[in-house]
């Protein structure tokens, strides 16, 4: 048996010390410093020996004699998790979902299980296969290519991989495994962070993708060293309020794609149901004229949505004027007031602003600025802006509206939802002259009020 080892970690960033100390020189937080006993005997290889091939050491190339291979993907059959994936599960890969409890992380790695055409083993160290049996079958009954494995041990999950041979492994979840080769609790960072690094090189060395569920902490981030994001390949986080029935599917870090592609999908009682169209669901059916609330067209990757921005402006009932914004970054809601109040006039510093983007998604698209405006001048004159307008440009500090990347796209998506007239910037450049919608071109926020109110 090898020397039993005591060391420290640090709960928030996985930082490594000697000796206890109270606050983390790394990322300087009180009291995150735990021991954790570790025992490292020599490591088997998870393949048995006579699996085992001979290793080659790797040589040097220069950039211009590496082959260019194309890079494979396996359709899901999910196209809203295909897409925030960059088109694909890539074999080798490893990726990691995050989210709140209950919100939906099983349900969802369950579905693709049931819907993929390869052979997939779905490994539960939280359900019984009696639990997964239930929820599959309301999920999607027939499924023949999926194999449930309830286990927490890592080596006993690779003993049962050689048997199987799955092409696609979903573990749920990574804080419930624990490996031999250390010797600590399951969920402590030390086991976390070994078995990742195990079924990492089972990954890589067999060209299989490795799904992970994850913990998240009370602050929302991944329970466990910040190293376990840092050795995934892809980051996924499933957001979404557990009172609404829609959830959004984000890509914090992707190595094979574009971190800014959003999936949105409806919680019902057959599971989750991706919503093809989301800007239909993000703009309220209300037919009474309402003011506050102005639509904006934004951009969540390759993907234009229109988005339901409200506003409440009122007397300030305390001394201090509250400033509240739920899907959007105060700071900027502070800065676009301070802009309408110096450049534009509106006195707004003694009065309350609650701004809220409704569909339950934060947007920081500098586009929908102009909508902001608009909703906060709409409840101050409580005056409604007409239904079938829509906004796309940034606003300045110097009260100027700028113009926004890839204006055309969002044009043509309000077109397509009907829209009469959409503001932009006008210094935008739009090669394309003829839409069946108004384009109204503004130059400073003055154009806007005299062009929504008088």
């Amino acid at each position: 048996m090898a020397k039993v080892k005591t060391t420290f970690y640090c709960q928030n960033c996985g930082s490594q010390y000697s000796k206890w100390q109270g606050k983390c020189s790394a990322c300087g937080e009180w009291n995150t410093i735990a021991e954790d006993i570790i025992e490292k005997p020599d490591k088997k290889d998870w393949k048995s020996p006579a699996a085992k091939e001979a290793k080659r050491t790797a040589k040097p190339l220069k950039i211009a004699e590496i082959e260019n291979s194309p890079q494979n993907r396996w359709n899901t059959g999910n196209n809203e998790l295909d897409r925030v994936l960059g088109g694909g599960l890539v074999p080798g890969s490893l990726t990691l979902l995050g989210g709140e409890p209950g919100i939906g992380k099983s349900t969802l790695l369950l579905q693709i299980s049931l819907q993929l055409n390869y052979k997939v083993l779905y490994v539960s160290g939280e359900e019984s296969q009696q639990q997964i049996k239930m929820r599959a079958e309301r999920i999607n009954p027939v499924a023949a290519n999926c194999y449930i494995l309830t286990e927490t041990k890592t080596q006993n999950i690779f003993r049962q991989i050689e048997a199987i041979e799955p092409e696609v492994i979903i573990i749920d979840s990574i804080q419930t495994l624990h490996s031999d080769y250390i010797e600590s609790a399951p969920g402590s960072i030390s086991q976390i962070r070994e078995c990742t690094a195990e079924l990492i090189k089972f990954a890589k060395e067999t060209n299989t993708p490795v799904i992970l569920i994850g913990h998240i902490t009370k602050e929302g981030s991944i329970a466990g060293p910040k190293v376990l994001e840092h050795m995934v390949d892809t980051v996924l986080q499933f957001e979404g309020d557990r009172n609404h029935v829609y959830r959004i599917l984000r890509a914090h870090k992707n190595r094979f794609g574009s971190t800014h592609e959003l999936g949105i999908y409806e919680m019902q009682g057959s599971g989750l149901r991706e919503v093809s169209n989301p800007s239909e669901i993000l703009i309220s059916k209300n037919d009474e004229d309402l003011s506050g609330t102005a639509i904006s067209a934004t951009l969540e990757g390759m993907r234009p949505l229109m988005i339901e921005i409200q506003a409440l402006v009122s007397t300030a009932v305390y001394g201090t004027p509250q400033r509240s914004a739920t899907g959007y970054n105060v700071k900027r809601l502070n800065m676009l007031l301070a802009v309408l109040e110096k450049r534009a006039g509106f006195r707004l510093g003694a009065k309350d602003v609650f701004l809220n983007i409704t569909g339950g998604i934060s947007v920081d698209d500098p586009a929908i600025d102009l909508a902001v405006i608009a909703a906060i001048l709409s409840s101050n004159e409580d005056i409604a802006i007409e239904k079938d307008i829509c906004f796309a440009a940034e606003v300045g500090l110097a009260g100027e509206i700028r113009p926004v990347t890839r204006v055309e796209q969002r044009i043509t998506e309000a077109e397509k939802l009907g829209f009469a007239a959409i503001l932009v910037s006008k210094q935008s450049k739009i090669s394309k002259a003829n839409f069946n919608i108004k384009v109204v071109k503004v130059a400073k926020i003055e154009d806007v009020v005299s062009h929504l109110f008088d």
